[in-house]
Formats: structure tokens, sequence, C-alpha cells
């Protein structure tokens, strides 16, 4: 199976060596639906924490997994999302491959920082396009932005999921292996006219120098740091920002929350919620309660102190 892996690409020939536990761990993954990228993580995790100890992980002991999670944070100084990525990897792996869901019950992760996502305003969006040259490039960055697609989901596009008549774009198994359908907009109608005339793909719409393969989205991260660069935009920008400028923009121009949760195929509305608290545009229209206060309240006596 191993040797398949590697011949496929598959992000779990990186993580060796395939063991019985860790055999069992992907089968018990592709049993529940798991999608392959998420399976590599997760194997990926554990094998983390064997490797810490030099020890099969179905032998540690509760706190020694507290410990290794502690060295995560104090020591590693990793990021707040692979923690959680790590801390859920274990949970299912206790609790689903090996039975011992016990050693895992107890263990909590930090709070998380809450921070707001980077939105581009109209504007910049519109200099950032303007310093793509190359027309594959702009049609995938402007499909991120216009449909407010997720990176792996633009890379995995058909020509069968462009709905011309129904101006529609289908995305086949999006997070939460959901399918569902997102804006076609006139613009990307225009731009992908252009790209299909001289791209001429066959199905996948983005492919490598092998017309079966799709493009990573790491060449497409690269692709949204070339033309920042060369938009000389101060913000970071990547495939996600676009994804968050297109919902930003949305509730601004007056889209319903609902309607823009089913467009990004957000499972909770809360997910989409937080776009309320980065739209300027709507901060701006509030009415303070300082503009409410009768005006012979403010033209009281005052002196300076």
């Amino acid at each position: 199976m191993l040797e398949r892996e590697r011949s496929s690409g598959n992000p779990l020939a990186r993580i060796s060596p395939m063991t019985p536990l860790r055999q069992r761990m992907i089968e018990e993954m592709h049993l529940r639906n798991y999608s392959k990228h998420s399976i590599a993580a997760y194997v990926s995790a554990v094998y983390r924490l064997a490797n810490h100890y030099g020890r099969s992980p179905d032998r540690l002991s509760r706190e020694e997994i507290r410990d290794f999670l502690v060295d995560l944070v104090e020591e590693q100084h990793v990021s707040w999302p692979y923690y959680q990525q790590v801390l859920a990897a274990l949970r299912y792996f206790y609790r689903h491959v090996v039975r011992r869901g016990e050693v895992v019950d107890d263990i909590r992760g930090p709070r998380p920082a809450k921070t707001l996502p980077v939105v581009l305003s109209p504007a910049e969006v519109a200099r950032f396009f303007r310093a793509i040259p190359s027309l594959k490039q702009r049609t995938i960055l402007m499909l991120a932005y216009g449909a407010g697609l997720r990176v792996g989901e633009v890379v995995q596009l058909r020509l069968s999921d462009i709905d011309r008549e129904r101006r529609v774009i289908r995305i086949r198994q999006g997070k939460g292996k959901k399918d569902r359908y997102t804006l076609l907009s006139p613009a990307l109608v225009d731009m992908l006219d252009r790209y299909l005339w001289a791209a001429q793909p066959q199905d996948l719409l983005f492919t490598t120098r092998r017309p079966d393969r799709p493009i990573t989205p790491s060449t497409v991260q690269r692709y949204c740091l070339l033309a920042r660069q060369a938009a000389g935009l101060d913000k970071r920008i990547s495939p996600h920002t676009l994804r968050h400028s297109f919902a930003t923009h949305l509730l601004e121009a007056g889209t319903d929350l609902r309607v823009i949760q089913v467009l990004l195929g957000h499972a909770s509305p809360r997910t989409t919620a937080i776009y309320t608290h980065v739209s300027t545009a709507l901060i701006g229209k509030i009415r303070s309660p300082l503009d409410r206060l009768p005006s012979a309240q403010l033209d009281a006596e005052t002196r300076a102190d």
C-alpha cells in the first residue's frame, strides 16, 4: 500500500514506516470518509508523538501525552491551529483506533487568541489583479475572489462544474465532504472564456504539464505572493484572503448573512458571522450614541483643566 501511495503522490508517502497500527488508523479514517489530507495530517501528528518518545503511541500514558502537548506549546511554540490539529488527531487515535479514550478525555487546549481575518478593499483587489500578467494565474485568483472558493476547491475545478446557463459553479465535495453551488459572475465568465480558448483544458481546468494532474495549492499560494509583490501591497495576502474579501464585500453590499454562509459552504452561521466584525463599511454606517445627545448638553460651558 505504501508503494501505491508514493507512486500516486499521496501525502502519506512522506510519513514512514508503515506500521500495522498506522495502517489500522488509516483504514479506520477511510471508513469514516476522511479526506486524504486529513488522514495524512492526523497520521503525521500521531507519528510525531511516537517519535517524541521513541515508543509506540498505544503504550503511552495520559501524563506522557499531556507532557508532549505542553512541549509543543512551551518549547516548540507551534501555532494554535497546528496545536488544535494535533490534539484532534490524538483524540481520534485514542478514542477510535486503540479504544483508550480515557487518556485524552480531560486534556484541554489553551484558549486561542481571537484575531480577525485580513480583508482587502475593492480598490486593493483591483490593484492586485492588475498586477498579474499571466492569464492562467489571474483566472485562478479571480475565481478564488469572485466565487469565494477555498484554494483546494479552485485547483479541483473541472469543465463540467461551470454551469453557464444557471450562472453557478458546482463545488464537488468541499470541506466536510459536501457539494454546493456558488456564484458565476459575468466577469468570471469572460475571464474563463479567454482562458479556455488559450489553454484548451479537457477536464481539469488548471493542471500541471500532465493534463490529469491538478496544480497544487502551494502553487496557487506562490501566485498570490508574486501578485502581492508586483502590486506593492503591504497586507499579507493568501488565496483565503481573497475568500474573506469576497464574503466581506458581499455583506457590505447588503447580502443576507445566511446567503453568504451557503455560498461559502460554512456548516455553522457562527463561522460566517465573523465578517460582521471586519466590515468597516458597516461599522461606519452606525450612529454613535454621542451623536444622539441633545445639543444643549454639549454646549454647556467647559473649562480647561
